[in-house]
């Protein structure tokens, strides 16, 4: 039997240490734009798949 998924919560954790080794090249303002853009993309793969 199927299991049907009505709430989905996601919840991340940005560090913007730059001791981190994971920081790479990114600066601090581009966090909240690549958080926002992977947000959208989420949300589009979930809506693509609510309408199959």
């Amino acid at each position: 039997m199927p299991i049907e998924i009505r709430e989905l919560i996601i919840k991340t954790t940005v560090n913007n240490n730059s001791d981190s080794p994971s920081a790479g090249n990114r600066s601090g303002g581009n966090a909240a734009s690549n958080i926002d853009e992977i947000v959208e993309k989420v949300f589009e793969i979930i809506k693509e798949k609510s309408e199959r």
